[in-house]
Parts: structure tokens; C-alpha cells; sequence
């Protein structure tokens, strides 16, 4: 975590940084990695451009049944295979961007935070900062990151080739 109570993960996977910037940017891969253990992704559409929207559906399975989550967002900066920035907000089923306050957060959350992901290439390994600005590191959406890049990092070290 650091001051400004982001959640910043540095993690070098063992793939070349074309293969680790598919996994941000192919629909088919984010879906397989993205959320916290036990999460799934029925839907990830993501147009990967400068303006381009983003809607990800999530589920888990809890003791009340299946609970659902959506995100939606917009591209604001795309550097290919170096840099990557999106906007994100909860939403409801349908992509309409749904309150802080709505979803059971605590006073204060913003309706609206930002990622931006950064990609190094170190021969055939890639450097991966992912800093997701407006989450504090140490809240139930910090520990999901490190749960989906650690789940990103099995995802990658078993792709085929």
C-alpha cells in the first residue's frame, strides 16, 4: 500500500511481454485470470482503445448462493505492450454505473477509480506493475488483486508453448 492507498503489485512472469499484454487486453484471457479465488467472468467485453468501454461480469459462489459484481470503465491511455490505463466503477447488470453507497461501501469510496498498468520487458520475462489508484492496498479489493495477478501468474505459467 502505499500513502496515497493504492494498491500497487509488482510481480515478473516468466513470458514475453506480448504474452502478458494479451492477458490485460484479449477478453478470453482476462476472463480466465481477473477476480479473487473462486470468482468467474461469464462476460468480459473489452474494447481496447483510447475511448473504448469496458463491462466485466463477476460471480461467486457464497453461502447464500451466487453473488454477482459488475464493473464497467473506459480506456484512457493505450501504449501498446508498455502501458495500459482504464477507468472503473461498479455497476448493475445491465453496465449502468451504480453508487459507492448503493453497493454497501463505506462513506467516502469514490464512484470512479483508475488502473494503470505498466509492462518492462526483460528479454523473454516481463516486469508487470499494475496500480489501481482510488482502492486502499489493504481493503477487500486490494487483497482481490493480489489474488487475480497471483491466479494470473498460475494462468500464464500454464499456457501451452
Amino acid at each position: 500500500m502505499t500513502e496515497t492507498k493504492d494498491v500497487r503489485i509488482e510481480r515478473t512472469f516468466d513470458a514475453p511481454i506480448d504474452v502478458i499484454w494479451a492477458m490485460w487486453t484479449e477478453p478470453e484471457h482476462f476472463a480466465q485470470w481477473y477476480g479473487p479465488m473462486g470468482a468467474r467472468i461469464p462476460k468480459a467485453e473489452m474494447d481496447v482503445r483510447v475511448g473504448g468501454r469496458r463491462f466485466i461480469a463477476m460471480e461467486m459462489d457464497t453461502p447464500n448462493g451466487t453473488m454477482g459484481m459488475h464493473f464497467v470503465g473506459e480506456y484512457r491511455e493505450i501504449v501498446p505492450t508498455t502501458r495500459l490505463v482504464y477507468t472503473e466503477a461498479m455497476a448493475d447488470a445491465d453496465g449502468n454505473p451504480v453508487s459507492p453507497e448503493q453497493m454497501g461501501m463505506p462513506p467516502g469510496a469514490p464512484a470512479e477509480t483508475s488502473i494503470v498498468v505498466e509492462f518492462v520487458a526483460l528479454e523473454d520475462r516481463t516486469k508487470m506493475t499494475m496500480t489501481h489508484h482510488g482502492v486502499p492496498g489493504d481493503s477487500p479489493g486490494g487483497q482481490g488483486w493480489t489474488m487475480a495477478i497471483d491466479k494470473l501468474e498460475t494462468y500464464v505459467s500454464e499456457r501451452p508453448g
